[in-house]
């Protein structure tokens, strides 16, 4: 069972609902190249100018790590990660549990992904000219749960923990990414994972991904954010617990 994080996180946030599976699974937990304890120096930005750089990584940990086809659990950004490698070797998958995914933040026509393009031109900006500033600002609504400052705090110190130069070409990639065409091409199951209210991947993202997916489920938590894995850890093991159930039988 591989996990991976998303945006501004690393490996550590997956401590609330990676033991839950260490008694079933190997679990795999990593730092996409860039973010948390990775090597700076293997950060090269042609590479990692798509997702598909990422992907790549995703798939050379599979074959180095798992002795047989994994189960991919993925966070906001790395659930488009995980759906590139499960299109290039399929083969290696048997599931891919994805945390709150989004093929696209822009909104198109009768797409909504949650921003109008002048919204991310605007974050994006803002991100250019003050990141910690930026990062302080949005990390507490990006994780949402008000009663849970500790959790807050968390995301906000890792944003700021990461390189600017490195986190500003990552956010470009994330937020300026468009794979909804991709989505139709993954046949691995899918469980769709996600929050009631969460600012950065609306409910109308999940609904897409699962008209579209081939093999799908669609699991709504009731909880306010983007991070359920930290913030609604037993809730997500559960829906977890029965998409695998159904699709490793």
């Amino acid at each position: 069972m591989v996990f991976a994080h998303g945006f501004g996180c690393d490996q550590t946030m997956w401590r609330f609902l990676a033991p839950a599976y260490e008694a079933r699974f190997r679990t795999i937990a990593f730092d996409l190249v860039g973010s948390g304890g990775s090597d700076l120096s293997a950060y090269r930005r042609d590479k990692y100018d798509s997702l598909h750089g990422y992907a790549d990584d995703l798939l050379e940990i599979v074959d180095e790590f798992a002795t047989g086809p994994v189960v991919f659990v993925g966070h906001s950004v790395s659930t488009m990660i995980g759906m590139l490698a499960t299109i290039k070797a399929p083969h290696k998958f048997s599931a891919q549990i994805m945390v709150g995914p989004s093929p696209c933040y822009i909104n198109d026509g009768d797409y909504i992904g949650g921003f109008a393009r002048e919204d991310i031109d605007e974050l994006l900006e803002t991100m250019d000219a003050n990141y910690l500033g930026w990062s302080s600002n949005l990390a507490p609504a990006i994780m949402g749960v008000p009663e849970r400052p500790e959790l807050r705090s968390e995301l906000t110190n890792s944003f700021c923990r990461n390189d600017p130069k490195i986190a500003k070409h990552f956010a470009r990639t994330t937020f300026l990414s468009d794979h909804r065409k991709d989505v139709p091409l993954s046949t691995v199951p899918a469980l769709i994972l996600q929050c009631s209210d969460d600012m950065v991947a609306p409910l109308s993202v999940g609904e897409f991904l699962h008209r579209h997916l081939p093999v799908s489920t669609l699991h709504i938590i009731d909880n306010v954010g983007h991070c359920p894995h930290m913030s609604a850890p037993t809730e997500s093991s559960r829906a977890i617990d029965s998409f695998l159930a159904s699709a490793l039988r």
